[in-house]
């Protein structure tokens, strides 16, 4: 694989694991906030697909036709961090997949060093490239997807890519809790 066949690789990896971490939950689960900051998995799948449709497209100047409302001069502050009772679920994973096929279309289309700009980026970095922004895309929804394994394992104890991720560790219950609980201990009894 050549550098642009390896970045849009671990993209795309990226993207099935953070979508993946809706598997099997309720409606609920896949919605309610995890954080004291409202953190909640379907409003990082919902983020995710909507800075990458911005990335890949008006940047460098393939708009998706897609509108997003949530970044609306008027719209509430980080609505696309959360889903509303009139979207969906499946509206929101219908908005990934666009957001892929759309982004995928661009890198494909596009070499590496193709210029792009950034309008909501400083000015002294606004100039980029398509090998940039396929970097930034790679660490931004690696970075959310360590967010909803987090949030995943808080909500059902499901860890990584699930139990046959051979970079988690296999323990029972009774082992994770006596893990954690030396970790407990580490913490309390740590330099001060």
């Amino acid at each position: 694989m050549d550098e642009k066949e390896t970045l849009h690789h671990y993209l795309r990896i990226r993207r099935a694991d953070l979508l993946a971490k809706l598997d099997g939950l309720s409606e609920y689960d896949a919605r309610r906030p995890m954080t004291p900051t409202g953190t909640n998995l379907l409003g990082l799948i919902k983020h995710v697909a909507s800075v990458e449709l911005d990335y890949f497209g008006g940047v460098f100047g393939r708009p998706s036709g897609r509108s997003l409302p949530w970044f609306a001069d008027d719209a509430e502050p980080d609505a696309d961090m959360w889903v509303t009772t009139e979207e969906s679920r499946d509206e929101i994973v219908e908005l990934h997949r666009f957001s892929a096929a759309h982004s995928d279309a661009t890198i494909n289309e596009l070499p590496l060093d193709a210029p792009g700009e950034v309008p909501w980026w400083p000015e002294e970095r606004r100039r980029v490239t398509l090998h940039q922004i396929l970097v930034h895309m790679c660490v931004e929804t690696a970075q959310h997807v360590g967010h909803a394994d987090i949030l995943r394992e808080t909500i059902d104890g499901s860890t990584g890519r699930g139990a046959e991720d051979p970079n988690m560790p296999q323990r029972s219950a009774d082992a994770w809790a006596g893990y954690r609980a030396r970790i407990e201990a580490a913490a309390r009894a740590g330099k001060r």
